[in-house]
């Protein structure tokens, strides 16, 4: 009985790490309980919820506006009355998901005028323009060169009666010198041509250049004017003014009517402004010829 075992460990020894856990890795950081969704849920990508830069709220906000569905209202004063945060808060996150490419917003007018915000929620920032770049060599030696969008046309203008060389000159002076009044008048020369007879139009119905044109640059919208030769062509032909009233010709002013005179020479009377001898004494006088 007191023959030892040399094999047995002369006191208790603490597991190791590698054994204690078979992964090798520590259980003290978030455990996962997930559960996998097969309906109500959205892919977010760990590149918005995991971004270094962007704030908490901005995450969380990108995050909700890519899980509701296409038009929803996700302006300003719509997410204050949904969330906590104010308006301060919800703006400046706004503002950080356009800075990283999460949104885009632009202003954009309806068909009945209204200047309405449109924002386009983008999961993956710069995907199209990966796309583009991804694109082979030999395939792009192989497609023709894009061809420019056709010009849309602009609305028909009034014409003038007679549209002589000099009314359509002055017409394009006229267009040419909106742009001092507001540098969004810049017309180019083709726009130029096609509204000059449009102008000549009003000016050769005794409109001044002064008048035309301040009809044609007064109340303008505040906004960036994007097509503003067709909205000078709408003004010259919804706004044109009645042609002036017809004048007669003025008649010839009827000659005066002299007094009757004694001919100092056969005695007979005759019209004159003075007295002195009448048309046939006048006549017979050596001198006369």
């Amino acid at each position: 009985m007191d023959t030892q075992n040399p094999s047995a460990p002369s006191r208790a020894q603490s597991r190791i790490a590698g054994k204690n856990h078979p992964d090798g890795q520590r259980t003290a950081g978030v455990v996962h309980d997930h559960v996998r969704h097969t309906e109500n849920f959205t892919v977010i990508g760990n590149d918005l919820a995991q971004h270094p830069e962007l704030s908490l709220l901005a995450i969380g906000l990108g995050c909700y506006i890519q899980s509701v569905r296409p038009g929803t209202a996700v302006d300003i004063k719509t997410l204050a009355a949904r969330f906590p945060e104010g308006p301060t808060r919800i703006a400046a996150a706004l503002r950080e998901l356009e800075t990283h490419g999460y949104l885009r917003r632009s202003r954009e007018r309806t068909d009945t005028g209204r200047i309405v915000t449109r924002t386009v929620s983008c999961n993956r920032p710069g995907h199209r323009a990966a796309r583009e770049t991804a694109t082979p060599r030999s395939a792009t030696r192989r497609t023709p060169p894009d061809k420019p969008a056709p010009r849309k046309r602009l609305p028909a203008v009034p014409r003038p009666a007679f549209p002589a060389p000099a009314l359509l000159q002055k017409a394009v002076d006229v267009l040419a010198g909106l742009r001092r009044h507001d540098p969004r008048l810049l017309l180019s020369a083709t726009d130029a041509e096609h509204l000059a007879p449009g102008v000549a139009a009003w000016l050769e119905r005794d409109l001044t250049p002064t008048a035309v044109r301040h009809a044609l640059t007064s109340n303008l919208p505040n906004e960036p004017l994007v097509r503003p030769a067709a909205l000078l062509a709408h003004r010259l032909t919804a706004q044109l003014p009645p042609p002036p009233p017809f004048r007669a010709p003025a008649s010839p002013a009827p000659e005066p009517r002299h007094p009757l005179q004694n001919c100092e020479g056969c005695d007979h009377a005759f019209r004159a402004p003075e007295p002195g001898r009448c048309r046939d004494c006048r006549t017979g006088l050596p001198g006369a010829a």
